[in-house]
């Protein structure tokens, strides 16, 4: 798939009365959309067209471009959606996959291997090249109907391709940031002791 390839969906798509809105972003951040498919499961769309024009002309391309790279380089993750393509410069989408938002409710109410699968999932997406850097946001790790994590919303993350001399260098102490967050659910669920500073 080319950086640009599209999604399926144009632009008058997104103004259709069957778009759910999940998410209104403030003037830095995209509005996230639930869209419906006609002949396929729905997408969630990141769209940056509704802030400000010095917003759409600088910092929404850019954060854009670097959260769909980084869903591009972990199309084959399992705890992640996957994407499928570009509306325009300003939006993109991605594969929907539901789930409830962490929270210290959840605590005995997800599999007691929660937090060791998150771990894995982390180690997984490190592996790939990707750092996501805001896991200790509630509403970026879910819990799918499996009881499994699905990570979202990778517009802070950075992606290295694996193995080059960035990634070795810099992958590794990025990486701590997003294992802090592990044992930040892993306590709030129940199942862990309290980071160490």
């Amino acid at each position: 798939m080319s950086a640009l390839e599209p999604a399926g969906l144009h632009r008058p798509d997104l103004a259709g009365q069957a778009v759910e809105l999940l998410n209104r972003g403030n003037v830095g951040n995209p509005d996230v959309l639930l869209v419906p498919q006609v002949d396929g499961p729905p997408l969630v769309v990141k769209d940056y067209q509704p802030r400000p024009l010095w917003v759409r002309a600088t910092l929404g391309r850019w954060v854009a471009r670097r959260e769909a790279r980084a869903y591009r380089a972990l199309e084959e993750h399992p705890a992640v959606p996957g994407f499928r393509g570009w509306i325009d410069a300003l939006a993109f989408a991605v594969e929907y996959r539901p789930g409830r938002r962490m929270s210290r409710k959840l605590a005995g109410q997800v599999p007691a291997d929660f937090a060791d699968r998150l771990e894995a999932a982390l180690a997984e997406m490190h592996r790939l090249g990707v750092v996501h850097l805001d896991l200790r946001h509630r509403s970026n790790v879910l819990v799918d109907d499996q009881g499994a994590p699905v990570l979202i919303d990778f517009g802070s993350a950075f992606t290295f391709r694996p193995g080059s001399w960035l990634g070795r260098v810099l992958l590794p102490p990025l990486a701590w940031i997003d294992r802090l967050a592990v044992e930040k659910w892993r306590v709030r669920l129940g199942s862990g002791s309290p980071p160490q500073a």
